[in-house]
C-alpha cells in the first residue's frame, strides 16, 4: 500500500504553508473532522464541446447545459482530463480500478468485467461506506462493492428499461434518463436519512445511458431546437487529406453511416402505444419532407451531409439537456437535504464523442475530441470553487483520488496517481513531479466502426500515434504500421501529420523512446 494517504484531518496551515511553497494562493480548506460523502455523476458519450462551460476550442457553444455549468462554477473544471481507452466498458474499469486496461483486463466491450478485483467502491465499503449504482454499468458482471444497484442491462434502451437489481430484473416505465435520475435522488434520500442514523458516509454513482447512440429524445424535448441550426464544427467536410490512412478506414461518418433508426426515420422498437404516437406526431412530418427532398434530388452532396449532421446533433443535444435536468434534481436534493458542504458531487463521461468533427459520430480514437472528456469535481468544504485546471490528468487517476480523499490508502497495482493534495491546496500548478505526458491504447481493431488499433502519447504541446496495422501507402488495413505526428499548438484540429517531415525526425524520436517506457509501464 502507498505510505502518502491524504490525511482528512491535516491542518490548515500546514496546507496553506505547503501551497505557498508551491507558489499557489492559500486557499481557505475549512476542515471538517467527517469523511466526506460522494456523488458520482457519469453520463455516456458526452462530447466536453457539448457541455456549455467548456464549449469549442474557438469559443462557440453549441448548446448550453446550466445545470453542469453550476457545478464548474462551484467547483473545478479540468480541461485537460484524458481516458486511457475511448470506449464504454473498458474506461468505466479504468474509472473503477485506477489502472489500464492492460492490467484491469477489460481491452474491449465485448469482454466481461472481473469485480473481484481492487476498486475504489470496495475500498471505501471497507472503510465504512455505504455504496450504490444506478443506471448504465456495461461490464457484463454484476457490480462489486455496491450494497445496493439498479443497473440497466447492457447498453439499455432509452424508452422503458428492464434493470437488473441484487433481487432480479424490474422492468421500468419510462424515459430512462428521468429514470435513472429518479434511483438516484432515492437513493440521496435515503442514504442520507441512513446517515443520520449510524454515522455512515456514503458514495452513490448515477450512470446515464444518454446521449449513447441512439440519441432517443423525451418529448418534452421533440422541439427544443426546432427553426435552429446548430454550429458545424470546421472539420464536417474533412477529407482526410495530409494523414496517415488510418481515418479513412473508419465506418463513422455522418455522411454515410448513419442508418435509419440514427436519422430517426424509423421508431425505438420499444414505445408503448401512448410514447408511439407522441413520436411520430412529431418525426413522421420531418421525416416524409425529407424523404420527398432527397428522392427528388432536392437535398444530396453537402447539403445533405449538413441536414444529416442537423438531425444527428439536434437528437443528440435534446438527450444531453435530459441528463443536465437530471443533474440539477441531484443538486436540489444534495440542497433540501443539507449534506451540500461535505459532499464530492463529480461529473464526467466515460469518454469523448464526435459532434461532426472531421465528418464523424461515435468515439475510439485519440484525436482530441474523443480522447479527452469532461470532468467537474465540487466540495464546498474543501475546494474553491469557479477554477479551472490544466493537469494533464486521466481517468486512472479518479480511484486513487478519491480513496484518498476518503481517507484511504491505494493499492500499489493502480497505474494511476493521485491529485488529492493538489486538488485541496489549491489546484494550481501542476504538483512536482506529476507526468508531462499521457498514454492511450485502443484494441478494437476488427470491431464496430473498424477504427484501426493504435496507441499513443501525449504531451503538452506534442501527440504521436502508431497504428501497427495499417498499410502506410493506403492500400488497406493490413501492413507494416504507420505513424501520425501533430503539433497541438499550430495544429489545434489534428490536420496535418508531421511524421514524415524531416524537420521533425528528433521530436518524433524522442516521443518514440517515451512512448516506448510508458508501454512498459502500463503493461501495454
Amino acid at each position: 500500500m502507498r505510505s502518502r494517504a491524504f490525511r482528512v484531518l491535516s491542518l490548515a496551515a500546514m496546507l496553506t504553508a505547503s501551497a505557498s511553497a508551491l507558489g499557489r494562493p492559500a486557499v481557505d480548506l475549512k476542515p471538517s473532522a467527517a469523511p466526506p460523502n460522494l456523488v458520482f455523476i457519469m453520463s455516456d458519450d458526452h462530447a466536453w464541446q457539448a457541455v456549455s462551460a467548456y464549449g469549442r476550442p474557438d469559443g462557440t457553444r453549441v448548446n448550453r447545459t446550466p445545470q453542469i455549468d453550476r457545478l464548474a462554477r462551484e467547483g473545478v473544471r479540468f480541461d485537460r482530463f484524458f481516458v486511457e481507452n475511448a470506449i464504454c466498458g473498458p474506461s468505466r474499469a479504468a474509472f473503477l480500478t485506477g489502472c489500464f486496461s492492460a492490467r484491469h483486463g477489460f481491452r474491449t466491450n465485448q469482454q466481461t468485467f472481473d469485480g473481484s478485483q481492487p476498486s475504489w467502491p470496495g475500498i471505501l465499503q471497507e472503510r465504512g461506506y455505504r455504496t450504490g449504482v444506478f443506471g448504465k454499468w456495461h461490464l457484463g458482471s454484476d457490480p462489486v462493492g455496491f450494497d445496493d444497484y439498479c443497473v440497466l442491462i447492457g447498453q439499455g434502451p432509452y424508452y422503458n428499461p428492464p434493470m437488473k437489481t441484487p433481487g432480479g430484473r424490474v422492468r421500468h416505465h419510462g424515459y430512462t434518463t428521468d429514470i435513472i435520475t429518479e434511483k438516484g435522488v432515492a437513493a440521496l434520500r435515503s442514504f442520507a436519512e441512513a446517515s443520520e442514523e449510524d454515522g455512515r458516509p456514503f458514495a452513490i454513482c448515477i450512470q446515464h445511458k444518454a446521449p449513447h447512440r441512439r440519441w432517443d429524445p423525451h418529448p418534452r424535448h421533440f422541439r427544443l431546437w426546432e427553426g435552429t441550426d446548430i454550429a458545424e464544427p470546421a472539420t464536417l467536410l474533412d477529407d482526410y487529406s495530409g494523414r496517415s490512412p488510418a481515418s479513412t478506414l473508419q465506418t463513422m461518418t455522418i455522411a454515410r453511416h448513419l442508418d435509419e433508426r440514427d436519422l430517426k426515420l424509423k421508431p425505438p422498437p420499444e414505445l408503448d402505444e401512448t410514447q408511439r404516437a407522441a413520436w411520430d406526431a412529431y418525426y413522421e412530418p420531418i421525416n416524409r419532407a425529407y424523404r420527398e427532398a432527397v428522392a427528388s434530388g432536392a437535398l444530396s452532396g453537402d447539403d445533405l451531409v449538413r441536414s444529416k449532421y442537423q438531425r444527428y446533433v439536434k437528437d443528440y443535444l435534446a438527450c444531453v439537456t435530459a441528463v443536465d435536468e437530471g443533474v440539477g434534481a441531484i443538486l436540489d436534493e444534495i440542497d433540501r437535504l443539507g449534506i451540500g458542504e461535505n459532499t464530492i458531487v463529480v461529473y464526467t463521461s466515460d469518454q469523448g464523442w464526435y459532434l461532426g468533427e472531421h465528418g464523424w459520430y461515435d468515439k475510439r480514437w485519440m484525436y482530441e475530441e474523443s480522447f479527452r472528456t469532461p470532468f467537474i469535481i465540487r466540495w464546498p468544504a474543501r475546494l474553491e470553487g469557479g477554477r479551472t485546471s490544466d493537469l494533464m490528468a486521466q481517468n486512472i487517476d479518479f480511484a486513487p483520488t478519491l480513496i484518498e480523499l476518503a481517507g484511504g490508502e491505494v493499492p500499489d497495482r493502480m497505474h494511476g496517481e493521485s491529485f488529492a493534495d493538489w486538488l485541496v491546496q489549491g489546484a494550481g500548478e501542476s504538483p512536482k513531479g506529476w507526468r508531462d505526458s499521457v498514454y492511450y491504447r485502443y484494441y478494437e481493431s476488427k470491431g464496430p466502426h473498424t477504427v484501426p488499433m493504435h496507441d499513443g502519447i501525449r504531451t503538452d504541446r506534442w501527440k504521436l500515434i502508431w497504428y501497427p496495422e495499417v498499410d502506410p501507402d493506403g492500400d488497406g488495413p493490413a501492413g507494416p504500421g504507420c505513424w501520425e505526428l501533430f503539433d497541438l499548438e499550430s495544429d489545434p484540429d489534428e490536420l496535418r501529420s508531421l511524421a514524415d517531415d524531416p524537420a521533425h525526425a528528433g521530436i518524433k524520436a524522442e516521443l518514440e523512446k517515451e512512448l516506448a517506457v510508458l508501454r512498459t509501464r502500463y503493461g501495454a
